[in-house]
Order: structure tokens, then sequence, then C-alpha cells
């Protein structure tokens, strides 16, 4: 792997950055070319609560489950949950491709520059944690490395201990929608008081927003007043 890493090195000082998608010549930051980039699927219409995607003539900016009390304060996602930003999330949680975590995590903090005031932001993130069963059978959490580069581009740090998954749960892409709530219940807990009173949660896929929702009623026990939602992609 060393000897690998180090072939990458020098073939990037070649020829220089390359697209992680077709891999034509592209900036370093994010490293996707300007033609790729174009043919993401991003989510320009979305529930202002959950970032759940709305039809492009909505009239509101809520979904109707948000409507009468919005699940966050603010949510942003990035993108469908569609190819190719679907492979990219793929290559990185189950292949270990992490460059994709930066380039990732460049694209969200390009969408969240563009929807949220500087004044509105979070003080601190929050990846979602996995359990110590489940980070010791992946290597590594994907949340906590788009996390983290999404943290030098909004200039907030991230706190990747502030809150610990208890339960090893069974993911929830296993389980039908119906399950997904009580998989989580009671999953998470906060190691501490909150980080600071205005956290975001930060994820790569957000489906139902159970898992957030979870995680976000240990923050509010902790002491966090404001929650908002960052994802890559919302399905």
């Amino acid at each position: 792997m060393k000897i690998d890493r180090w072939c990458k090195i020098v073939q990037s000082a070649i020829v220089g950055p390359r697209c992680v998608l077709c891999r034509a010549p592209a900036p370093l930051d994010p490293a996707i070319c300007s033609g790729c980039r174009a043919e993401l699927p991003w989510l320009d219409r979305a529930c202002a609560g959950c970032a759940l995607p709305l039809p492009g003539d909505a009239q509101t900016t809520h979904c109707r489950h948000c409507r009468p009390t919005p699940r966050f304060e603010h949510a942003v996602a990035a993108f469908h949950y569609d190819e190719p930003a679907r492979w990219l999330i793929a290559r990185l949680k189950f292949n270990g491709a992490l460059a994709h975590a930066r380039v990732l995590g460049d694209l969200l903090g390009t969408r969240i520059a563009g929807a949220t005031p500087e004044s509105e932001r979070p003080d601190a993130l929050v990846p979602v944690p996995l359990h110590p069963a489940g980070l010791r059978r992946r290597g590594f959490n994907q949340a906590t490395l788009i996390a983290e580069r999404l943290a030098q581009a909004l200039d907030r740090p991230v706190t990747p201990r502030a809150a610990a998954r208890v339960r090893d749960t069974p993911p929830q892409r296993e389980l039908p929608a119906g399950s997904r709530a009580a998989n989580v219940r009671g999953a998470f807990a906060c190691r501490g008081p909150s980080p600071a009173a205005h956290v975001a949660i930060v994820d790569d896929v957000v489906t139902t927003t159970r898992t957030a929702a979870a995680l976000a009623d240990a923050l509010r026990r902790a002491g966090a007043q404001r929650i908002t939602l960052y994802c890559v992609a919302r399905a």
C-alpha cells in the first residue's frame, strides 16, 4: 500500500491531478473536472428542514413532514442520491477510496457556501459516529473523513468524539423504512456537554433522517440548542 501511495504521488507530480471520475486533468481541489462536475446530480430544490428533494415548481421551503415541525433547524444536501455521486460514495464507503472523502467534502462545502450565510453556519461539526465494532470492520468512518474536509472549507472545528454510537445496530439500508426509527432509537449518547449551542450533524447519505434524528436527540439532551444537518446526498 505504501508503494502504491508513493507511485500515485509521483504520478500526480508528473502529470498533475486527475479527475476522480474520468481521469482527465482536473484542479487539485476538488479533484473533478468541470465536465464531470456539471453532470453530478446537484440537488437544487430541497426542504429546508430535512433536505428532502422538492419539485422544481414547489411554492414552499419545507416538505409536508417538516411544515408543522422541521426535523432540523436547517438542512443542506449537495446531491440527489444518484450516479455518479452514488458511485463516489460507495467507493469511499465500501472500497476504501479515501480520496473521495476530500472530493465529497469540498463539493458539499461549495453547496453550503451557496446556501447558508456565514452568520447562520454552525459552530461545530459532529460526524455520525460508528459503533467501535463497526469502525473495526470498516477501518474508518466515512462521515468523519468528510466532516474533516468540510471543516476546512467552513473554518469550523470537527468534533468526532462529541458523541458515540452505543449500540451496534444493523445498517439502515438493510431494513424496511418502518423499522428504521426503532433500530436507532437510543443508539447514540454524548460523552459530555454538546460541543456548541449550534452544531451540524454530518453524514454521507440521508434516506429517512432516522439516524440523524436519533443523534440530534442525544445532542439536544447534552445541551445543543440548534441542530443543522449536512449530508453529501439525500435519497
